[in-house]
C-alpha cells in the first residue's frame, strides 16, 4: 500500500474539517471536557512513572520515562476522538468556506468553547485525584517538578516553547489524517505526545493543567501564572500550528496538486 499524496491528506484534512465546524455546542463542549479528562490521565501516568523510575534509576531516566508515559493522553485523544484547542488550527482552517460568515463564527466558536471546557474537564478531574491518598505517594513531587520548570523560564524563552509546542501537535494532526491505519496514528500520536512531554514545551492546555495540578500539590506557583501562561501560550501555539505547519502544509498540497 503506497502513502497517501500530500494533496490527499489536505483532501481528507479539509473533510474533517468542514465536519468539526458543522457540529452543534453540545458535541463540541463534550469533546472538549472529555480531551482534559485525557491530558490529566497522561498527567497521572508522567508523574507516577516519573517517581518510580527516579528511585530506581536516576533522575534523567525518570524524565524520560515519565515523558513515554504522558505519550498515551494523546492517543487517548486520537483513539478516543476527543478533542484539545491546538488541533483546531490545520483541521477547520482547510475546512473554512471563507465566503461564509457562518464557517468563520463556527471556526471562533471553535476556538474558544474547546480550550474552556479542556480546561474545565481536565481541572475536575485534577480535584477528585489529588484528595489526600488517591495517586500513590511521589506523584506529586514530580508534578511539582514539571510545573516549577515551566514557571522558571523567562517570557521570552516560554513564548519560543509555546511557537513549538503548537507547531509540533499541529504536525501531529497531519500525520494522523495521513495515516491509514490505527496503529500508525496511535504511533505518531504517542512519539509527539513524548516529545512534547520531554521538551516540557509550553502547550497552552497541558500547562495550563500542569500547573493547576502543581497548585494542589502545593507547588510554589500560583493562580496568575497559570493565567499568564495560558495567555502567552495560547498566542505562541497559534503561531506555531497555523504559520509554521498549517500554511507550509496547505501550500505543499497545492504545489504538488499544481505539479
Amino acid at each position: 500500500m503506497s502513502a497517501p499524496t500530500p494533496e490527499e491528506i489536505y483532501a481528507r484534512t479539509q473533510e474533517e474539517g468542514r465536519r468539526r465546524l458543522s457540529r452543534p455546542f453540545l458535541e463540541l463542549s463534550a469533546t472538549g471536557f472529555v480531551a482534559g479528562l485525557d491530558v490529566v490521565f497522561g498527567l497521572i501516568a508522567l508523574g507516577i512513572v516519573q517517581h518510580l523510575a527516579a528511585a530506581r534509576f536516576g533522575a534523567d531516566v525518570g524524565d524520560l520515562a515519565g515523558a513515554l508515559a504522558f505519550g498515551v493522553a494523546f492517543v487517548f485523544v486520537v483513539v478516543g476522538r476527543s478533542e484539545l484547542f491546538t488541533e483546531n488550527f490545520l483541521v477547520p482552517i482547510a475546512g473554512l468556506d471563507r465566503r461564509d460568515r457562518r464557517s468563520w463564527l463556527k471556526l471562533g466558536e471553535l476556538w474558544i468553547v474547546s480550550p474552556v471546557f479542556n480546561i474545565l474537564g481536565g481541572w475536575l478531574l485534577i480535584v477528585i485525584v489529588t484528595a489526600e491518598g488517591v495517586l500513590p505517594a511521589g506523584t506529586a513531587d514530580a508534578i511539582r517538578s514539571v510545573a516549577e520548570t515551566l514557571d522558571d523560564r523567562g517570557r521570552w524563552a516560554a513564548f519560543l516553547s509555546a511557537v513549538t509546542a503548537g507547531a509540533l501537535i499541529t504536525l501531529m494532526t497531519w500525520l494522523v489524517e495521513g495515516a491509514e491505519t490505527m496503529g500508525v496514528r496511535i504511533l505518531s500520536a504517542w512519539i509527539c505526545g513524548a516529545i512534547l512531554a520531554l521538551g516540557t514545551f509550553n502547550h497552552v492546555i497541558v500547562a495550563t493543567l500542569e500547573y493547576l495540578f502543581a497548585i494542589r500539590y502545593g507547588a510554589d506557583v500560583g493562580y496568575e501564572d497559570a493565567l499568564s501562561n495560558f495567555a502567552l501560550a495560547a498566542v505562541g501555539n497559534m503561531v506555531g500550528g497555523v504559520l509554521f505547519v498549517t500554511i507550509s502544509r496547505a501550500s505543499q498540497a497545492r504545489g504538488a496538486q499544481a505539479g
